[in-house]
């Protein structure tokens, strides 16, 4: 079998060497052919450059049997057949790839209709001879749609192009044609390149198994798409899709657990968001470079491999003004609980915004909707946006407010409008609020601007007022024991701050109770080891009262009782106060 390979492979290369031993010039001619620049100096020029590209196109072809974009020449040549056209009016996302069906199809159509004489197109001679310079301005093949006309603007400025409209319309001239038969078959015709160009794939790998699938497969084409090509395009989809969702649900979910916690990891997951914008680089590459998707499937594959890569990077561009954020506010210099970090992370939050703005409109003028359309929607979406966003706009100079007065920050506990909870985050239109319950609030800044808020976070220390009642019968010495204990309790106590001492005095007499108070501060404000000593304390207290035999007062208890007659109502107030006095009954007519 290697025998048997070799000597095919011997006799291949002898017969190369042969035909470029007998044949240098025309080998010289063709490549030569395939590398110049295309002559668009005239209509003339511009039809034979355009016929002479299109017939070497159609050889490659058929002798390659695929479509190589990776070959320099295939390159210089497809360039060479797009510089004869007027592409302005295709749209980016599918500009190569029109043009070279637009020329395919236009080629068709030559090969279907006679052309007029040469020496009868004007060519440059003729145009400089003209007495008048717009006689040749626009120049038509007669009885047909096809039109080649002089450029006025631009970097082909003065040349002789087919016309963008003949370019733009050329598939649906095509479609008018198709059934027509070629006028013939020489060296300027080039029949079933449409078919050939449609169904060839573009790598050599996929070019041998196509070429073992029948014709009604290689051929057939089904919604404009050869019909061997729809299950790797269909394979391809469902794994880029399937790569992007796991990337970004990743990089989700890792950003989520490690913000404001690795600073490091939290960066690292910009690499996902990223991943995922080379994922429809790489699916758009595969169909184009491999599949090689042509027709509406292509248009329609490109528009949304655009679309989808604009969004990628709107994405990409807030996920890394975000942690360039936090880079930022991880310095030293910057409090991360101040309100400084908020201004960056605002700051980031607007430049984030700033750039999705660009990407929209340098990807939608890609995918082919003009700048000045966008620019103009923008405009007036605008205006509609001003008049209908006023609380918007009162929200985010609420948010400058918030921002100059400093009332808070970020981990503050506060208290506003009956809500009372811990500051998450700040943002451009609201802040967010966990409260102790540990349900989320968002309150509106302009709300929070104009209101009063006791920023419990920002204490000093923890205050606490304690009132012990002791039974009205109690006598003076027990309640003066009373005192001396509470006094020698709280005395020098735990987390006292020297300039503010405690303060305990008997204040009030109570119809059923003496009331003792208690004042003290607690410092610093931890409320959790604030309750631990308070429990101590009372615990203090109760202990040494039950050894010096002193009770607490205990509540009242009120009934109100209506009795009613026909002709007088009476009603009767129980008062309760337990062990410690009588009950009584005061009636009450009304």
């Amino acid at each position: 079998m290697r025998t048997a390979f070799h000597t095919v492979v011997r006799q291949l290369l002898l017969v190369v060497t042969l035909c470029a031993l007998l044949h240098p010039g025309q080998a010289a001619a063709q490549s030569s052919a395939g590398l110049a620049a295309a002559d668009t100096s005239s209509p003339r020029a511009t039809l034979e450059s355009f016929i002479d590209a299109c017939n070497e196109l159609d050889e490659r072809i058929q002798i390659e049997r695929f479509q190589d974009r990776s070959n320099p020449t295939y390159r210089l040549l497809t360039r060479r057949i797009r510089d004869c056209l007027d592409t302005s009016g295709l749209a980016g996302y599918a500009h190569e790839q029109r043009a070279l069906e637009a020329a395919v199809c236009l080629k068709e159509i030559l090969d279907r209709d006679e052309l007029p004489p040469w020496d009868e197109i004007p060519d440059a001679a003729a145009i400089e001879a003209a007495d008048d310079p717009e006689e040749f301005a626009r120049w038509r093949i007669p009885g047909t749609r096809f039109t080649i006309a002089r450029i006025n603007e631009g970097p082909q400025k003065h040349e002789y192009l087919i016309s963008a409209g003949t370019v733009d319309r050329a598939v649906d001239y095509f479609r008018d044609v198709e059934a027509k038969p070629y006028r013939t078959t020489g060296p300027d015709t080039s029949p079933g390149l449409h078919r050939w160009y449609m169904s060839a794939p573009g790598h050599p790998l996929i070019g041998a198994i196509v070429q073992r699938l029948p014709d009604r497969i290689r051929f057939g084409r089904s919604l404009g798409l050869a019909n061997w090509k729809w299950p790797g395009l269909f394979i391809g989809l469902l794994i880029a899709l399937a790569l992007m969702v796991v990337l970004y649900r990743v990089q989700f979910a890792l950003a989520r657990r490690s913000r404001g916690k690795k600073l490091w990891a939290y960066v690292l997951t910009l690499v996902f968001p990223i991943a995922a914008l080379l994922v429809p680089f790489v699916f758009g590459y595969f169909g184009r470079d491999y599949l090689a998707i042509r027709g509406a499937p292509l248009y329609v594959l490109s528009f949304l491999v655009h679309a989808v890569i604009t969004l990628t990077v709107i994405i990409v561009a807030f996920a890394v003004c975000n942690r360039l954020a936090e880079i930022v506010i991880a310095s030293p210099l910057v409090n991360p609980q101040g309100v400084n970090a908020q201004v960056i992370r605002i700051v980031s939050r607007l430049l984030g915004l700033t750039l999705a703005v660009v990407a929209f409109l340098v990807g939608g003028q890609y995918i082919g909707i003009p700048l000045a359309t966008l620019l103009t929607s923008a405009g007036i979406g605008g205006v509609a946006l001003a008049l209908g966003a006023q609380d918007t706009l009162k929200t985010l100079f609420g948010t400058i407010m918030l921002m100059a007065d400093r009332p808070f920050r970020v981990g503050d506990l506060i208290r506003f409008k009956g809500y009372k909870g811990f500051v998450e985050d700040i943002g451009l239109r609201s802040t967010r609020i966990r409260l102790l319950s540990r349900h989320l609030v968002m309150v509106p800044n302009d709300e929070l601007a104009r209101a009063d808020i006791e920023n419990v976070g920002r204490r000093t220390c923890i205050r606490r007022v304690a009132d012990i009642q002791l039974p009205i019968d109690t006598p003076r010495e027990k309640v003066e024991a009373a005192l001396a204990i509470v006094r020698t309790e709280i005395e020098g106590h735990e987390g006292m701050d020297p300039e503010l001492p405690p303060r305990v005095f008997f204040v009030d007499f109570l119809p059923a109770a003496f009331v003792l108070r208690v004042i003290y501060f607690y410092h610093p404000p931890d409320y959790w080891a604030y309750c631990a000593f308070s429990e101590a304390f009372n615990l203090a207290i109760l202990r040494a009262f039950e050894k010096e035999g002193i009770q607490f007062s205990l509540p009242w208890r009120v009934a109100h009782t209506s009795l009613w007659s026909e002709k007088e109502p009476i009603d009767l107030r129980i008062i309760e106060q337990g062990d410690a006095g009588t009950d009584r009954v005061e009636p009450a007519t009304t």
